[in-house]
């Protein structure tokens, strides 16, 4: 009895081995359809090219800061000589740069910059919200895939009541609308913001449509950073400046007012020796010291809260200041034609792979039935 076929048995045809020159013989042979499908892939990847708008990138590099600790140590070491106590921590700083991308990417921050003005070219001057939501190229599919969408909100317009549009209105960033929402969500993906660990640089990048916008916004961004960041560290300490601006004022008025009647005193009783004279005079004496040094030493508190407020205010040095990007960002068009053109490649290779070993399989199965 013969041994039973791995086709009768039910099992599975044998494997195929890969013979190297039959499949470039195969692919020689199907050489023109192969550069048909790289065409047509190269025609795609040109129209793409060409529909895809430019971006820009403008970028600025911050120097990391100096720390304020062995200062402000020092300074407090100053103080205690004086004996004030200013309260100062050696800590470290509660505003770390890790959360300087979270900072620029929060909602309020991006909201803040929606009244920036910025100036395109061949067109007025106009917000930085107007410009994205009005001055802003698309490629033509994404114009296609979203007539949907601007059907169902024109369709819904009609309907809803129209208000009055107000140039001078000012969003509020826990109640934004959609198409303020959708301005938000560009405006995050366009501003960009890493912090290298090891030497402890900021980068932030922004990219738009028009070069000189982008870097006009990155300087704008950098700017609002610094103040954010100054604002938060210093808080505490400008506060405490006000207070002791307070003390200042009520103890100087207090050694004038003081100082002023026992002037008063003293020269209206200069030829008199009386004893109760002498003693109100010796009590206003008395009062105009003790006033002196309360003034004295809210004098102190006021020039040290003063330092303090200088101590701890952070420096930014811009090691490469923003400037106006000369060269589109991004993929460029030549990369996205060769990619479309490796991609029908390698689609048309592995078309012909397919079809040839489903033709192997076959024969083989007919092979199998007629044994």
């Amino acid at each position: 009895m013969s041994a039973p076929d791995n086709y009768t048995t039910g099992q599975p045809v044998h494997s195929h081995e890969i013979d190297l020159m039959e499949y470039i013989k195969i692919f020689w042979k199907r050489r023109y359809f192969i550069l048909k499908v790289c065409g047509l892939s190269a025609v795609v990847g040109l129209i793409i090219a060409l529909s895809k708008p430019k971006e820009y990138t403008a970028t600025i590099k911050l120097a990391p800061e100096i720390n304020a600790q062995n200062t402000t140590s020092n300074l407090g070491a100053i103080a205690g000589l004086a004996g004030i106590d200013l309260g100062m921590s050696n800590g470290q700083e509660a505003l770390s740069p890790d959360l300087y991308p979270d900072i620029v990417q929060s909602t309020p921050f991006q909201v803040a910059l929606f009244q920036v003005p910025v100036t395109e070219l061949q067109h007025d001057t106009v917000t930085l919200y107007n410009y994205l939501h009005n001055h802003q190229k698309q490629a033509w599919w994404v114009t296609i895939l979203g007539l949907p969408h601007r059907l169902i909100n024109w369709t819904t317009s009609i309907f809803a009541k129209q208000e009055a549009s107000d140039t001078t209105h000012i969003p509020n960033p826990t109640k934004l609308t959609k198409q303020e929402f959708r301005v938000v969500d560009n405006l995050m993906q366009r501003i960009q913001i890493t912090v290298d660990k090891k030497i402890g640089t900021t980068t932030l990048s922004v990219t738009m449509q028009d070069p000189e916008i982008a870097a006009a916004i990155a300087d704008t961004v950098m700017n609002n950073l610094q103040a954010y960041i100054t604002e938060y560290r210093t808080n505490k300490a400008r506060k405490d400046l006000e207070f002791a601006i307070q003390l200042y004022n009520v103890a100087k008025n207090d050694y004038y007012n003081a100082q002023q009647q026992y002037a008063e005193l003293a020269d209206r009783n200069k030829a008199l020796i009386t004893q109760s004279n002498q003693t109100y005079l010796e009590r206003l004496r008395n009062e105009r010291d003790l006033a002196f040094g309360v003034y004295n030493q809210t004098a102190q508190q006021l020039a040290l809260a003063k330092a303090k407020v200088q101590e701890i205010t952070p420096v930014f040095t811009v090691v490469e200041p923003a400037s106006v990007p000369l060269q589109p960002s991004g993929i460029s068009k030549m990369m996205i034609l060769i990619g479309f053109i490796l991609l029908g490649g390698a689609v048309s290779i592995l078309w012909i792979v397919l079809q040839h070993l489903l033709s192997l399989d076959k024969k083989n199965i007919s092979q199998a039935r007629q044994s």
